[in-house]
């Protein structure tokens, strides 16, 4: 079915770390006949779908399916630690950031037996102590860790946490919210047992759908484990699918309409294009904060090629909040940090953007930055 666009929608360049920017065609694709999502036809339509996420991290479908769930990325993490986990063991989360904080968070509200294994949020995470932790803690059955850490834009060596998971006989979980469907990702290259996004990031659709890709022999497996969530458990929602090929609960219907759209947008750009293009879109923001003075925390070989958090300049008459203002108005969105010990903002290289959008978001950045009397280039007294 070919998209109809009646007319353009306003555009907004939104390099906050998703809802990303939209095409018209995926905003136009919610606009469908009403339907009962308990319909044969709209249940052919979630199994397609299911497929292609597989798909898209070079997954095999005789090992690998996908799971679908209503709500925000966070829902994914939920599903992954409480599901996944046999009784009597524990788990392990590699944390340098918010994210994988979150996880933390998560294993703490269900009393999860964890181990919350911190490093600076600059930094990698160490692998010799990763693997010292999994040696000497033989009941670990779950790692659980975020490929970029959209919070300082870090990106963390998964294939090998994966690999010292897989020599320890633990399952390992990835928090591919904000690489999947742009970083390229081989699921089985990188030792990844499950990996998890929603469709408002990479596949540049909307807020609403999320998913998990993983093992099909461990979600069965994990029929047996211990019930911790109704509506949130993987196998349950996995098993229904696989019965009745419809969700358990009621599913959002014009945001899978809209993801559709998306992946076929995704499928005709390319893979390595589309990676490329969100590399421009970076390489462009990295070009203009050099140009301006500003400093990024994250050294920029560890850098995911996606976010960029940046250090606020020492000046009196630097305001986030002012500057992010001013660029709101006139059709650009900044966005805060997410470094607690440091003052940041982020630039992201997520959504339907190139570079060209890059270079007309830093004619109004410089112009905020006249506007409020910010010395340029920016200053910092260290």
């Amino acid at each position: 079915m070919s998209i109809k666009v009646p007319y353009e929608v306003k555009r907004n360049v939104l390099l906050n770390p998703g809802p990303a920017t939209t095409t018209d065609t995926v905003k136009f694709a919610q606009i469908v006949p009403d339907i009962c999502p308990r319909e044969q036809e709209f249940g052919s339509l979630m199994k397609g779908l299911r497929e292609d996420l597989v798909k898209i991290v070079h997954g095999d479908l005789k090992k690998y399916t996908s799971v679908l769930f209503c709500g925000s990325g966070t829902v994914n993490i939920d599903v992954c630690l409480n599901s996944l986990l046999p009784a009597d063991k524990k788990i392990l989360v590699v944390n340098n950031g918010s994210y994988s904080a979150r996880a933390v968070e998560v294993c703490e509200y269900y009393g999860l037996p964890h181990i919350d294994l911190r490093f600076p949020a600059d930094q990698r995470p160490d692998l010799q102590i990763v693997e010292k932790t999994l040696r000497e803690n033989p009941d670990i059955a779950l790692v659980h860790t975020t490929h970029n850490e959209t919070g300082s834009g870090i990106l963390n060596p998964i294939g090998e946490i994966g690999a010292l998971a897989h020599k320890y006989n633990a399952v390992f979980t990835v928090d591919t919210t904000s690489t999947y469907a742009m970083r390229p990702i081989d699921i089985e290259k990188e030792n990844i047992d499950f990996c998890m996004a929603s469709a408002q990031k990479g596949l540049m659709a909307f807020t609403g759908l999320s998913f998990v890709v993983g093992r099909t022999s461990i979600i069965e497996e994990s029929a047996n484990y211990p019930k911790r969530s109704y509506y949130c458990n993987l196998f349950l929602q996995y098993d229904y699918f696989e019965r009745t090929g419809e969700m358990h609960f009621t599913p959002p219907v014009q945001t899978i309409y809209a993801t559709i759209q998306a992946i076929k947008e995704y499928w005709a750009e390319g893979e390595q294009a589309k990676w490329e293009r969100h590399t421009r879109v970076f390489n462009a923001i990295h070009e203009g904060l050099d140009e301006i003075g500003f400093r990024d925390i994250i050294k920029r070989e560890e850098q995911a090629g996606l976010v960029v958090s940046v250090m606020y300049p020492d000046d009196p008459a630097w305001d986030f909040e002012k500057v992010h203002d001013y660029c709101y108005q006139r059709g650009f969105t900044i966005y805060p940090g997410k470094i607690s010990t440091l003052n940041t903002f982020r630039l992201c290289a997520l959504g339907a953007i190139d570079e060209e959008d890059i270079r007309a978001f830093y004619v109004v950045f410089k112009d905020a930055l006249k506007h409020l009397n910010v010395a340029v280039p920016v200053q910092y007294n260290e």
